[in-house]
């Protein structure tokens, strides 16, 4: 491997699930201007857009679409070019 490449500042930061919540502790290398408390300490806070917590590969929850609905308004709009 290379020396020198990797970042040496790494730090305990808190990792804020804005969906659902859920926050967790890791190591990160992130710049974050906000802070968290957590059991007591006082944590750099990453607010996340999804996470595992949240994410439908995770969960398990997919959500609905109508694709019959689609391939239905797909065919119709192409059918002019059927010959």
């Amino acid at each position: 491997m290379k020396k020198g490449i990797h970042p040496e500042n790494y730090r305990m930061m808190a990792f804020k699930d804005m969906s659902n919540n859920d926050v967790f502790l890791t190591r990160s290398t992130a710049d974050s201007k906000e802070t968290l408390e957590v059991d007591g300490v006082e944590y750099p806070l990453v607010k996340l857009e999804i996470s595992r917590t949240s994410h439908p590969f995770y969960t398990g929850k997919k959500k609905l679409i109508d694709t019959a609905g689609r391939i239905d308004k797909f065919k119709t709009k192409y059918a002019k070019f059927k010959k």
